[in-house]
């Protein structure tokens, strides 16, 4: 495969690729040069030791007690060192904030049912429940479409 690079501190970063098909080498490698640039990897502390945690897997980031913890499909707890807003911008499009206090991944919502004086609450498919406040309550629905 013929590869081009053009360096230059005025170009916009971007790639072009003209493929015959799509292999799973090419969506690792199309997969990578989205995430250039991205923030460094999240990690999570869980009983001493240190995770790399996957975005995918997790179900909700949220603030208990001053400190900032994620959960995954299996419920596992992970302690987050990054304050809340920029694990927002860094966690990409699946995840949408849901309260000052909470951002919840759209993939793993089980489903969402009204709950008391105008806010809404959601289910994840991990069994985790959460409260999506008044004022967060439009643009999530916007950002699923409902």
């Amino acid at each position: 495969m013929k590869v081009e690079c053009q360096i230059g501190g005025e170009l916009e970063p971007h790639a072009v690729l003209c493929i015959r098909k799509m292999t799973p080498a090419i969506e690792q490698a199309i997969s990578l040069l989205e995430r250039e640039g991205d923030s460094p990897p999240l990690t999570g502390e869980r009983e001493g030791k240190t995770f790399f945690l996957d975005p995918e897997t997790l179900e909700l980031v949220c603030t208990e007690g001053g400190e900032i913890v994620c959960y995954d499909r299996l419920q596992n707890r992970f302690s987050l060192n990054r304050p809340l807003y920029e694990l927002e911008k860094s966690l990409g499009g699946d995840f949408v904030r849901i309260s000052k206090s909470s951002i919840v991944n759209i993939r793993q919502i089980d489903h969402v049912k009204p709950g008391f004086y105008g806010s809404m609450e959601l289910v994840t498919k991990g069994g985790l429940e959460s409260c999506i406040s008044r004022s967060y309550r439009k643009s999530f629905k916007e950002r699923l479409g409902l």
